[in-house]
Parts: structure tokens; sequence; C-alpha cells
């Protein structure tokens, strides 16, 4: 069975105890952790290359740029980018959404243009598009969830015909729900109508297979924390025809290809919107975990996940005073949880006290979570390095919490 496995021991931070318990990390939707191979990696730049990037004709920085620039290479295999070019690094997913809004959205945004926010994204795919929509006098239009957690397809089409719409912000994979979406006929849908899509891959790229050829998104983001990596660094993807057409975010030295006091010149992307001394370290770490993960398969993974989803969900379902939030028709390995009389924070925190990770609140998803008129949910995430041990631990301190608060 894929749930036979050892992945859990290259991993240091699970080989260690949380109040007297053995740790149960349960949170990897909000942060995955780190093999030994990604921290190993990091250490090792700083040991050995610790220099500036794209800048130097030493050694260590020929040796550091060459390390960072493959992390591009490899990205582009990940996600099946046409060219490296098109991959853009940032700081994080979010700050990925905060580029296209702030300079696709300046040139391509007009008054009166629509833009479409589903009402299950994360913040981060929506507070960026509320802000430039204020600025450039723009419409934001609500689509809808159904009870069974899925984006309403009626709502989604009639929308789109209703007016020009300029962008619709997607959410691949729902942090909060688990909800996969099918992300390519809504894509397909935006395009027909003439708009981009900005498709946050947060919760997709680290779970299953994602090309960018056969979505034919406009945009796709992610973070290197939820894949094995560390925090601090992000993609952008971008077809180039858009980036191409984009300004430049932010101003300094690498973006540039001439700079006189009266004006500058830009590189073309993906220097263009890379400016300054990037997070060297982070980036090269980041071509280690996607090392890592490749290694082991991204099919392997998705069907180590889904094992653990049927075992746990299963599991969960013959609990008393517990509702699983949402049945969509497909859903990674997220369980939003309801206990019946139980604050989710109250839950939480006893968790902890047994040595259970688990995320509670809102899951920075504010407008799904008030859907469903809750004060939160307690949010158990599982990934390819969980195992049924873990699943074993979660289920019996659910079990004592809800003798424990009853």
């Amino acid at each position: 069975m894929a749930l036979t496995h050892a992945y859990h021991l290259d991993f240091p931070e699970l080989q260690q105890e949380i109040n007297g318990y053995p740790l149960t990390y349960l949170d990897s939707a909000a942060s995955s952790l780190m093999p030994e191979s990604v921290i190993e990696t990091i250490n090792q730049y700083h040991r050995t290359a610790h220099a500036n990037v794209h800048r130097g004709v030493h050694t260590l920085s020929q040796t550091a740029t060459d390390d960072y620039e493959l992390t591009r290479d490899r990205v582009q295999a990940l996600i099946g980018a046409a060219q490296r070019e098109e991959i853009i690094f940032t700081y994080g997913a979010t700050d990925s959404i905060n580029l296209v809004a702030q300079t696709w959205g300046k040139v391509h945004l007009s008054k009166g243009d629509a833009i479409l926010i589903t009402e299950m994204e994360h913040h981060a795919n929506i507070v960026p598009w509320q802000q430039i929509a204020q600025e450039k006098g723009c419409v934001i239009h609500k689509v809808p969830i159904t009870q069974k957690g899925e984006i309403d397809q009626d709502a989604y089409q009639r929308l789109l015909a209703q007016e020009p719409v300029k962008v619709v912000a997607l959410i691949h994979a729902s942090n909060a729900l688990g909800t996969v979406n099918p992300v390519k006929e809504m894509i397909t849908q935006a395009h027909d109508q003439g708009a981009i899509v900005m498709l946050d891959g947060a919760q997709s790229a680290p779970h299953f297979t994602v090309d960018m050829q056969d979505l034919d998104c406009d945009f796709y983001s992610f973070s290197a924390h939820k894949l094995c990596g560390p925090t601090g660094f992000g993609i952008l993807y971008g077809k180039m025809e858009h980036l191409e057409s984009m300004p430049p975010f932010r101003g300094g030295g690498s973006m540039i290809e001439h700079v006189a006091i009266e004006s500058s010149t830009y590189q073309r992307p993906p220097l263009r919107f890379e400016p300054g001394t990037p997070a060297i370290a982070a980036g090269i770490g980041f071509g280690a975990a996607i090392d890592y993960m490749m290694d082991i398969g991204m099919e392997t993974i998705a069907s180590i996940e889904h094992e653990l989803l049927i075992e746990a969900q299963s599991r969960l379902e013959k609990l008393p005073k517990t509702t699983i939030i949402g049945s969509p028709s497909e859903r990674i390995a997220v369980l939003p949880l309801h206990f019946e009389g139980i604050h989710p924070y109250d839950m939480g925190m006893f968790l902890d006290r047994r040595g259970v990770a688990v995320r509670t609140g809102h899951h920075c998803a504010q407008p799904l979570i008030e859907y469903y008129q809750l004060p939160g949910t307690v949010r158990c995430s599982l990934t390819f390095y969980n195992t049924v041990e873990d699943i074993d631990r979660f289920i019996s301190a659910i079990e004592e919490g809800l003798e424990f608060f009853s």
C-alpha cells in the first residue's frame, strides 16, 4: 500500500516530542516541513558559496549564480512552463499576485472593467485586486460557492457574460476546504470572454502534477515553503506575452539595462521583476526541495495523500459531534472540522497539548468561513510524509477533547 513508507524519517522536525507526545504535524497547508537534504543544501551554501548572484566574475559568485539559476530550470520542469524566462522569483505567492495586480493591472485595467473573485479565494487573491480596483475604478463581482464547497459554475458563466470582465481571480485548490476546482474549463470560459486568469496554485503545486501548457492559465503563483522548501521565496509564472507588457513592480539594481539620472531602461523578463539582492539561500534551497519531491514523484505524492485523506475522513465521520465542512467531488488532503459546542481555538489548543499541530480559524478565507456561518474551523492538512500513526494519534486526541469539553 502507498501508506506504507518512511518519508517521515527524512524530516528532522518530526523526530521530536511536543508536550511529552510525539509530534503529529497536520498543518502542511500552512507550511510544509523541510527534509534534511534541503536543510543541508542551504547550510552548504552558507558554508562554501555565500556570495551575491548575477554580479561577480569570481568563483563564489559564479557558483552561487549557477545554483540559484538552476532553480529556475527546475521550476520550469515542475510546472511545464514553455520557457525559463516565464518564471519570476518573488518572496511568496502573495507577493506574486501583488506583482500581477500592480503591473498588469495598471496597464490593462480601466474604469468600469469587472474583476471576478470567487468566494473561496485566499485573502492573497482578493485584497490585491481590491486595491487596484479602487485605484482604477473597476468593479468586483463575487462568484458564489455551493454548500458542497464548490464554485457555482452556473453563476460563474452568467457573471462572465454580463459585462466586460478583465480578470478572474481563481484558486486551484482551496486551502480552507481542500476543494480542487475545474480550473481548466473555467480558464477556457474566461478566455472566451476576453478575460485573463490569475490562478492561485499555492495548494495545487505541492500535491499533484500541474502543467501550464495544459491549463493555459495566464498567471500562476505558489510558495516554496509549501513544497518542502524555505520561507520567503515564491514563484510567479506568466505567459511571456503578458510579462513583456508589464512595467517593473520595484526598481533597483539588476533589473535595468541602462541608468541615467534622467531615466532608465529595463531588462526583459524575468530580471525586470527581480531587483536587488534576492533570497539566494532560499532559492537554492527550493531547488533542492523540488529535486526531493520530483525524486519521489508527484504521482506517488498524490497517491499517498489520497489514501491518507480517505483513511482520515472515514474515521472522522464516525466521531460524535464532529462535522467535516464541505463535500466537494474532488479535494486535496485537507479536512476542515466543526465540533458541536466547541470553539475551534479551544479544540486546537487541546490538540496541541497532545502534540497535534493543526490550524484553527478562518485560514485567510473569511468570506468562505462566513458563508458557512462558523467562527472558524479546525483544519487537518495531510501530506506525503504523514502516516497512519499520525491519524491514529489525531483521532485519539479528538476523542479526548470531545470528552474533556462535554
